[in-house]
């Protein structure tokens, strides 16, 4: 059993902003897996259940706002008995461009407060996590009123396009591991 965390913030007023990205891909599988059972409220956040590859894979957004995604996982992980090389973390990532993805095996949480509430829980910086580019706010603009910010209009003719990259590179890594995705997908912008 596989475990793919979706990061974001919850709410009507967070839905399309640059920092659910990982909702939007986790959204993009369920709906791509057809999902048959509505998502259940467990672990502080939304968990549903998808097959893929004929493996279970279960599918968790934190609802308790990016900073503090961490107490989400750990309480999944804990519950699962899910070994660190069995989760995924999804996140949006400013210091990749636009679009691009990557897929790491571990390290630092390279600023992004989800990533480094979840290490900080989880006591360890091993586990997988795939990045999606947001890009960098021009110098006047706040990181976190950028992060929070709607994507601009050319961005969201491409959105459609990057959630089903980030999607099919997220399949990859449940169906032939980190190696193989990182190989396939981190070269892609």
């Amino acid at each position: 059993m596989k475990l793919l965390v979706g990061l974001g913030n919850p709410g009507r007023e967070y839905q399309g902003t640059r920092h659910n990205m990982g909702y939007m891909v986790l959204a993009e599988l369920y709906a791509k897996y057809g999902g048959q059972t509505k998502p259940k409220q467990r672990f502080h956040g939304e968990l549903m259940e998808i097959q893929v590859a004929g493996e279970m894979v279960l599918l968790l957004s934190p609802t308790t706002f990016m900073n503090r995604s961490g107490l989400s996982v750990q309480e999944a992980v804990r519950f699962y008995k899910t070994a660190l090389t069995e989760l995924l973390v999804i996140c949006d990532d400013l210091n990749l461009p636009f679009g691009q993805f990557r897929l790491r095996t571990g390290g630092s949480s390279g600023g992004q407060k989800g990533l480094q509430d979840i290490i900080q829980k989880l006591a360890s910086e091993e586990f997988c996590r795939a990045r999606i580019g947001i890009g960098r706010p021009v110098s006047d603009v706040d990181v976190s009123d950028y992060v929070l910010s709607r994507f601009k209009p050319e961005e969201r003719k491409k959105l459609p396009d990057l959630i089903v990259d980030a999607a099919s590179a997220v399949e990859c890594w449940v169906k032939n591991g980190p190696q193989e995705t990182m190989n396939r997908f981190n070269s892609r912008s």
